[in-house]
Parts: C-alpha cells; structure tokens; sequence
C-alpha cells in the first residue's frame, strides 16, 4: 500500500505542469508544449535502457507495477498522453482560467490524469482488474468532471469526465501489452470534450 500512495503522489506532482502554465504569466502554451516533449524524449531513454538494456533501480520497483516489468510503464505513457494532448489541442488563448474557448481542452484533460487519475487509484484496490467498482468510476467521473467544467461548457465537461472515466475503468491487453490508463484518459477526455465543443456547438451552448 505504501508503494501505490508513493506512485499515486508522484502521478499526482505531474500536475505542476498545467498548474505553472495557469499561474505563471510569462509560461505560455509552447513552452507546456516543448517541456513536455523534452519530457517525453527522456521518458523514451529510460525505458529503452530499462527494457533493453538492465536498469536496476530502486526507484523502478517502487513506480512501476509487476505488469510493467516488461512493459513501457505508466510514467511513459503517461507522458505520451499528455504530449499528445499538449500538441494535438493547443488554446485558442493563453488566459485559459474562466475562457470556455472551444479548443481549451489541453489543460482540463491533462489535470483529469494527474488528479482524476490518482483520486480513481487510491480509492480503489490500485492494481490491475478487469473491473473497478461502480462507486469508485463515479468518484472519477466526478472529480474529472469538476476539474473540467472551469475551462469548457458543461456539456464538454460531462462529455470529458465520461470519457476519462471509461478509460480509468478499461484497461485492454493488446499482445501481452496492457494499455495503460495514464495514456488513454487525457487522450479520450480531450477528444470527447473538442467534439462536443467543436462539432456540437448547440449542444455544448
């Protein structure tokens, strides 16, 4: 248990990213976008030589689970969502606080894997299942929905937090390799969120 608070509070801590970019002025969108990607090329090194090569490091048998000892881990993955998001759906404006601008879904979708995420872990067993139990996935769809409804219309923000919370709760194995969460959620909120905004604009007014 002490392990998964410990992967949960350093999952967590990746939310300083879209954080520092809300709160500090001269951050803008391009430099969330270049830290990301630097952060994803580093990410790529390590699990290269983790996998590859040996690395025995303390530090990975405390952050990574059994299914990932042969796997890319959650924190690469996780780097690969939020990259992803970061490139594919950059704001319309970099005053993003109180702006239901239709391409603002970077930030809420990135916050629903550094908080929703770990909210939706620590509340339930924090290993892998074929299935988490209903009340959790409605605590998740909750706090994602929350954290979204600052930055888009609400109907984007439900939109969001369905599809973060259907990607918390499914966890496909494709050829022994498990799809982690930490890559599906920002991706599937940010899609869900841009179409209801972009696509159904009656809807989300």
């Amino acid at each position: 248990m002490a392990d998964e608070v410990t992967r949960r509070l350093v999952h967590a801590s990746t939310t300083a990213v879209p954080v520092t970019y809300l709160l500090v002025e001269a951050v803008t969108w391009r430099h969330v976008q270049v830290f990301l990607a630097g952060a994803l090329l580093a990410a790529f090194a390590l699990e290269v030589v983790r996998l590859y090569v040996g690395l025995d490091w303390r530090i990975f048998e405390k952050l990574t689970r059994e299914y990932e000892q042969n796997n890319l881990a959650g924190y690469f993955l996780g780097a690969v969502g939020m990259t992803t998001v970061a490139l594919a759906f950059p704001p319309t404006s970099d005053a993003v606080i109180g702006l239901a601008s239709p391409s603002n879904v970077a930030v809420p979708a990135i916050l629903m894997l550094t908080i929703a995420d770990p909210v939706s872990g620590l509340l339930g067993s924090g290993e892998l299942r074929t299935a988490k139990q209903v009340w959790v996935l409605l605590a998740t769809f909750g706090v994602a929905t929350l954290l979204a409804l600052p930055f888009v219309p609400s109907a984007a923000a439900v939109a969001g937090g369905v599809a973060a919370t259907v990607a918390d709760g499914l966890k496909p194995v494709v050829r022994g390799h498990v799809i982690d969460d930490n890559l599906t959620i920002p991706i599937a909120a940010a899609v869900a969120m841009f179409l209801v905004v972009d696509a159904l604009p009656s809807v989300a007014g």
